[in-house]
């Protein structure tokens, strides 16, 4: 199974419907079309899933290196609502790479109009472990 396999089916993205449309390293590009149930009380797209979206983008640069990164934190801010049948894209590029930490900055569009739906940092911690389990 190659990186982009076992990065690509993790278990979260693939039960939200996100779908992971690149991945090299210190990048990683995912989309997902809002659903109505993905909302919240006032009919726009609820926070959480935005969040996930964009998680799943961090996920997924932050291990392109093939070296397990684990998340120390991640900040949001949210620019406009996201709503039923728009097609979002998160994508998450490395702006800072040591050989304990790396930051990433991670922002949510809409696909057809680029109008930008949130902005992240997020870091993580590397571990000394490769991401692919043993053979």
């Amino acid at each position: 199974m190659s990186l982009f396999e076992h990065l690509a089916s993790e278990p979260f993205a693939r039960q939200m419907g996100i779908a992971i449309d690149e991945i090299r390293p210190g990048y990683a590009r995912v989309s997902l079309t809002l659903a109505d149930w993905m909302t919240n009380v006032h009919g726009t797209a609820h926070g959480g899933m935005i969040f996930g979206l964009a998680d799943v983008a961090f996920a997924a640069a932050s291990n392109s290196h093939g070296t397990t990164a684990v998340a120390l934190n991640m900040e949001i801010q949210y620019l406009s609502a996201g709503h039923p049948g728009q097609r979002l894209v998160a994508e998450a590029a490395e702006i800072d790479l040591t050989r304990r930490t790396a930051l990433y900055r991670i922002t949510v569009s809409d696909e057809e109009t680029g109008k930008q739906v949130a902005a992240l940092h997020a870091r993580v911690y590397r571990l000394d472990r490769p991401v692919l389990p043993e053979a």
